[in-house]
């Protein structure tokens, strides 16, 4: 185990004042998880050059890919690397669908400035009894908790559940009361992975359940809303992965004006995966296809980076709002 850190030696902030911002802005902090250097590469290049704020995010699956030390010194590096592009955004270190106090302590020990808490398995008064014990350690070090209530369908990482459970929006204040969680991902009907909807060809994404955003919203108002399982799955990237190779048909995510539509209320963090991973793979495909010589990661895996700087530059000025937030 890493010795213990504090996320402030580190460069890094935790989501508060972050959250303040988007709530009275009407704006979302786009929240986008990461496994590798490119890919955190591209994150901090896209939010410097656009000046957002942003939530750098992994998963338990991608932290120990990645190797707790390791990963101290890339957030550090992230920091670092966004003051040399001359930028001063805000960035936090969060971790995505913590399974267990013990997970979230060992981030908040290692330089985690926001840790998640996902008991939205278990029966409430569960969740929010371990919600709860995050809670009482995380904010002795001033970290950050982001809790759940409602499940969410589909497969990412080592997220998985095969139906949504809606949240209860009758729940919602009484959670938020007895664990002290600083924000809250509610089920309104996206859900993880590149396959959030079975539709027939000629049929619409349905649409999510604003009514229950907006119920919440009355029941908590001015208290931070998230939204996970919110990739648009980009159909220029399933076409590519298909045309090279990739077998990714019947792929649909949420439409990006549902999107924005959720930012310009409750919700200020919107967490994006998908959308990442699939930019990255339709250009490693492309680039080794179209030159099967190549053995030069740098190549393609700068052109994947280059692809997801475009991506998210999009998202942050066009979905989200958060651009020129700082």
């Amino acid at each position: 185990m890493a010795d213990k850190v504090h996320y402030s030696e580190l460069g890094l902030v935790n989501t508060r004042e972050m959250f303040a911002k988007a709530m009275s802005g009407k704006y979302a902090i786009p929240a986008y998880n990461f496994n590798n250097l490119e890919q955190l590469q591209a994150i901090v290049t896209a939010c410097a050059e656009t000046g957002s704020p942003v939530i750098v995010q992994v998963s338990k699956g991608a932290r120990q890919y990645a190797n707790e030390t390791m990963l101290r010194y890339m957030a550090m590096g992230a920091v670092k690397m966004a003051r040399e592009l001359g930028s001063q955004i805000p960035i936090a270190l969060h971790l995505d669908h913590g399974d267990s106090l013990e997970l979230c302590q060992s981030c908040v020990d290692s330089g985690f400035s926001s840790v998640m808490i996902d008991g939205s398995h278990l029966p409430y008064e569960e969740n929010v009894a371990l919600t709860r014990q995050v809670v009482e350690y995380a904010h002795r070090y001033d970290v950050t908790v982001e809790g759940e209530l409602g499940v969410l369908a589909g497969i990412e990482d080592e997220v998985m559940a095969e139906v949504s459970t809606y949240t209860r929006p009758e729940e919602v204040e009484d959670f938020v009361r007895k664990t002290g969680v600083d924000s809250l991902a509610i089920s309104i009907g996206t859900s993880h992975g590149a396959y959030k909807f079975k539709i027939k060809e000629g049929e619409v994404v349905p649409e999510l359940r604003f009514d229950i955003l907006t119920e919440t919203e009355k029941r908590l108002p001015g208290f931070p809303i998230v939204l996970h399982g919110a990739s648009s799955v980009v159909q220029e990237y399933v076409e590519l992965i298909n045309k090279y190779g990739g077998k990714m048909e019947g792929a649909v995510g949420i439409p990006e004006d549902q999107l924005r539509r959720a930012a310009a209320g409750a919700v200020c963090k919107i967490n994006i995966d998908s959308d990442g991973r699939l930019a990255v793979t339709a250009r490693v495909r492309e680039y080794l296809a179209l030159d099967p010589k190549e053995f030069d990661p740098r190549k393609y895996l700068g052109a994947a980076r280059k692809e997801l700087i475009k991506l998210i530059k999009h998202k942050n000025q066009a979905v989200l709002g958060s651009a020129g937030r700082v």
